[in-house]
């Protein structure tokens, strides 16, 4: 069994390759990137199947890497770990996994033994397996009816790219109507809508603010907007205006 870390800080790679000798004597060879790029040409070289993978990278980020490789072996499993449990990453993965695939999302923070445990499960056992912390914070996400929708999540994004509504309608296959109501839901739930009392006479560009709440409360964070903008160049290149 060989197994892939990638992981651009040399302590916390230290620390993974102890915790994979202890935790999978079943692995002949562990090898090392030190970025999603690297990544996935190692994966790609060596076929490699099972992957610890840190999201935030400066060259090629996580989520942006297993989509790669998961395009190219979808039954690849991948264990992220993070320092982060930003909304925008667990979307993020969910937007990306493989039905086929097994994956699992560990805070960096996690103890020994829970990371130990979260490796035999997904790397070595295919399954699924989502730290409580971030299972919790799943589980209230989808109760909330201050949620973003999956629909509003995809506009909000186009909002960050800077696409009009006309062209956010055309790429998502949306009335223009429904893109506009959608984007008053967005405000809405976001609390853009307005400014405190004494400054009310001030108008303020709501899409811009929408963009700026997003990524103060980790909706979007930059490595979901590089993903959506590679979308964008993918979606541009076939559309017909």
């Amino acid at each position: 069994m060989k197994i892939l870390l990638v992981e651009d800080d040399a302590m916390h790679a230290s620390y993974l390759t102890e915790l994979v000798s202890e935790a999978l004597p079943e692995a002949i060879e562990v090898e090392l990137a030190t970025n999603g790029r690297e990544g996935e040409q190692m994966a790609r070289d060596d076929a490699i199947e099972a992957i610890v993978m840190d999201l935030r990278m400066k060259a090629r980020n996580g989520i942006e890497a297993a989509r790669t490789i998961w395009s190219e072996r979808p039954s690849t499993r991948i264990l992220f770990w993070s320092n982060y449990s930003d909304e925008a990453y667990l979307r993020g993965i969910a937007r990306i996994v493989p039905k086929e695939a097994a994956y699992g999302y560990v805070l960096k923070t996690a103890s020994p033994s829970r990371m130990q445990l979260a490796l035999r499960a997904v790397l070595l056992e295919g399954q699924i397996m989502v730290d409580r912390e971030i299972h919790q914070f799943q589980s209230e996400q989808s109760r909330s009816s201050e949620a973003l929708t999956e629909v509003e999540l995809a506009i909000l994004s186009d909002l960050a790219l800077g696409l009009p509504d006309k062209i956010i309608a055309q790429r998502r296959k949306l009335a223009l109507r429904t893109v506009q109501n959608r984007l008053l839901s967005i405000y809405e739930k976001l609390d853009v809508n307005d400014l405190p009392l004494a400054h009310a006479d001030v108008a303020i560009n709501k899409r811009v603010r929408a963009v700026s709440k997003a990524m103060r409360i980790h909706i979007l964070n930059t490595e979901v907007i590089a993903s959506a903008e590679k979308d964008l160049g993918e979606w541009l290149s076939k559309a017909t205006f």
